[in-house]
């Protein structure tokens, strides 16, 4: 073959892509979201058992109030800082033992994603983009803003809808 011919490109298979990208898929939740969540479980079960959670809560309900919230959904946001995944688990965490109702779960998740664990992003991009460390305090009140005002939001939308 000449150096001008090109080989004949094959076609991926439609079931080969699926599959990859399911096992691709499958890695990604059980080696990074997955011990988030179950980090999380543990940490409120452990906040349960020790009485934190209801210090938490008790301390957090005036400002959490702003929002509708108990004061223990401040464990949310708060996780959420450090991880999306975990922030999904605290909230399941605390939906399944009668402390937050569907609408307030509901009212959280968007404050959850706009979060965007700056905690971790600042090692894994922050720190290797060279972003100057000044910044860092900005960057991550920023996601804390971003994700309070969406929780309003969303307060607002479910009182109107």
């Amino acid at each position: 073959m000449s150096a001008n011919e090109q080989s004949p490109q094959i076609k991926p298979n439609i079931l080969d892509l699926f599959v990859e990208g399911a096992r691709r898929g499958f890695t990604i939740g059980t080696t990074s979201l997955l011990p988030n969540v179950v980090m999380a479980f543990v940490i409120i079960r452990i906040l349960e058992v020790t009485g934190l959670l209801k210090i938490i809560g008790i301390s957090f309900a005036p400002i959490m109030a702003l929002w509708g919230l108990p004061g223990e959904a401040a464990t949310v946001i708060i996780t959420s800082i450090m991880s999306m995944g975990g922030g999904i688990g605290v909230a399941a965490s605390l939906y399944n033992n009668g402390i937050l109702d569907p609408v307030q779960v509901t009212i959280l998740v968007p404050g959850i994603y706009l979060m965007g664990n700056p905690v971790q992003n600042v090692g894994r991009c922050l720190g290797i983009s060279a972003v100057n460390t000044r910044h860092y305090a900005a960057i991550i009140g920023i996601c804390i803003i971003n994700a309070l005002l969406s929780i309003w939001a969303m307060r607002l939308i479910v009182l109107f809808l």
